[in-house]
């Protein structure tokens, strides 16, 4: 009788296991990542963001269009940074490292193999999908701005 308890409990706790990951899956769907860039705001797919950090030492590369600051060695890989603001047409400001509330955010394992981040002046946190009071309902969609060959082709 033990051993049918013990089986049902590994059953009952491999179910919760399931229903919970699916639930966090699902969460993590409609979860959007707000960012204020440029007076605006903006949404991007939690999915699609991999990582926000505060914005690092960077290497400039000559001859390339204004928006595009440089590279940054995060943890030993070389990430190309793209000033949001700039890339939109807005006029450039000085990024400096470690700024106060401008952050670093890094294009995920979803958008493909580009290693690369925008700079934005402000992360506004996690919000809701229907949460489009807070946030202008424009979203950005991380895989096709990785896939624009403006943004790829960062020489002059």
């Amino acid at each position: 009788m033990a051993r049918a308890a013990k089986l049902n409990l590994r059953a009952f706790q491999q179910e919760l296991a399931t229903r919970l990951a699916a639930k966090t899956a699902a969460q993590v769907e409609q979860s959007r990542l707000g960012i204020a860039c440029a007076d605006e705001r903006w949404l991007i797919r939690l999915a699609d963001a991999g990582e926000v950090i505060a914005v690092p030492q960077m290497a400039t590369v000559p001859l390339t269009k204004p928006w595009y600051l440089g590279v940054a060695n995060i943890r030993g890989n070389l990430y190309g940074v793209i000033d949001f603001a700039g890339f939109l047409g807005q006029p450039l400001e000085p990024v400096m490292p470690g700024a106060s509330q401008t952050r670093l955010v890094l294009f995920g394992p979803r958008v493909g193999e580009l290693r690369a981040g925008l700079i934005v002046h402000r992360v506004l946190g996690l919000i809701a999908k229907n949460a489009n009071s807070l946030v202008s309902s424009e979203e950005i969609d991380l895989a096709r701005l990785a896939q624009d060959l403006a943004s790829l082709q960062v020489g002059l």
